[in-house]
């Protein structure tokens, strides 16, 4: 008898804290149940892989601008609700360390460990001004037939 390999994807279109970690926390959660799990970054989700130093490659002006704009970066974002200037990241991983929970670059460490494919949207790098050489190692690049190709064969598809 065959065992069917249960696929998940996750859309993480966010490039806020909460919600990165959310969606981290299901595809960790998701692997550990033996799912082949895909989180497919696109637009501000995709901050959550940059590096935080800065990586010296040539841009145009407008690039220049939204790098300068964007957090670099998992210890950067900002939450959804409740930021209060900058206190509110602070206070929710205060928390989360007090509760021994994972943070968002320990949970992506942790999705890379257990074999989670990482997919960066190719067209939104683009339109961003993103570069290979700024986000982090180990991850995929694609467009959106390749997460639609994994997509169709899953189960369980979330767009956060």
């Amino acid at each position: 008898m065959t065992h069917n390999i249960e696929k998940t994807t996750i859309v993480l279109f966010s490039g806020e804290l909460d919600k990165a970690i959310a969606a981290f926390i299901i595809a960790n959660g998701a692997a550990a149940y033996d799912h082949e799990v895909t989180i497919f970054f696109t637009f501000w989700g995709l901050n959550a892989l940059r590096k935080e130093e800065q990586v010296p490659v040539k841009k145009g002006l407008l690039e220049k601008m939204f790098a300068w704009m964007m957090p670099r970066g998992a210890n950067k974002l900002g939450i959804s609700k409740m930021h209060f200037g900058g206190a509110g990241p602070k206070m929710i991983k205060h928390v989360m360390k007090k509760h021994n929970a994972l943070s968002l670059p320990q949970l992506i460490e942790l999705a890379q460990e257990q074999g989670i494919k990482l997919v960066a949207c190719t067209m939104t790098m683009d339109l961003l001004g993103l570069q290979q050489e700024e986000l982090l190692d180990g991850i995929e690049y694609a467009g959106v037939a390749a997460y639609l190709g994994d997509a169709t064969d899953a189960k369980v598809n979330l767009f956060i």
